[in-house]
């Protein structure tokens, strides 16, 4: 089966790639590197050529507002063009969970315009949610950075290793499109103040976290539950101490 990968060079598509093609599947990893550009629409054509399966994994290369946006906008609407000219049977996405539930952040509500394009497409889809990924967790710490201390809300967080989300985005490339959505997320569920305090003991980092319900998460308010599954999830099989010995071990 021919899988055009967008983002294919990526952290997550990148794990993609190299799942998809040990299966024995033919696939593009797509990027503007490759010369294909969803966000002007060059390239596409060719690349999705004879393809069965597109997974987008494309991120926007500025996170403000209204920047944003307009990515998720403009790309999808070239990717689905060319989709529906090659007779593409599957459109994998991936998104974030509680997207929907976190209006006041910019970058979420994008996510969610991105979702809805996918649905209005006539293409068969799969959305996959994703909790956010452990590789990520240095950068969010700095994100609650108030001088010496650092600043994250006690609702729940749940973030899963970028090898589970590489695993899971693979097979459901490989299967038939659900036209719903997938939530995924890692093994191991805890307040956010207390992740962020567990990875920083974890690299000697001693600036103190401080549990404030009102700090923000990149514009947002987090509740409870707000970042978590509400239902029903795959879970990843790498908690928190097995992918640091393994960041520890590949740097």
């Amino acid at each position: 089966m021919k899988i055009v990968v967008i983002g294919g060079t990526g952290l997550i598509g990148s794990k993609t790639v190299a799942i998809l093609r040990r299966a024995g599947h033919e696939v593009i990893a797509a990027s503007p590197k490759s010369g294909v550009d969803t966000l002007t629409g060059a390239g596409l054509d060719e690349a999705l050529n004879g393809a069965q399966v597109v997974v987008d994994l494309t991120n926007s290369p500025s996170f403000e507002d209204k920047a944003v946006l307009e990515f998720f906008q403009t790309s999808g609407r070239h990717l689905f063009a060319a989709e529906k000219a090659a007779g593409v049977r599957h459109h994998v996405a991936l998104s974030i969970v509680g997207t929907d539930r976190s209006p006041d952040n910019g970058y979420f509500r994008a996510k969610v315009a991105q979702e809805q394009l996918v649905e209005a497409s006539g293409v068969p889809y799969t959305i996959i949610r994703s909790t956010q990924f452990f590789e990520f967790l240095g950068g969010i710490a700095e994100s609650g950075a108030d001088g010496n201390v650092l600043r994250f809300s006690p609702g729940m967080f749940q973030p899963i290793a970028a090898d589970d989300v590489a695993t899971v985005v693979a097979d459901i490339a490989a299967s038939p499109a659900r036209n719903g959505r997938v939530e995924i997320a890692g093994p191991e569920r805890a307040p956010f103040n207390e992740i962020i305090a567990r990875y920083l003991k974890a690299v000697g980092d001693a600036r103190e976290v401080v549990c404030d319900p009102q700090a923000r998460y990149f514009g947002g308010l987090v509740e409870q539950y707000s970042l978590v599954p509400l239902g029903d999830a795959r879970l990843g099989a790498i908690g928190f101490d097995e992918w640091h010995r393994r960041s520890q071990a590949s740097a």
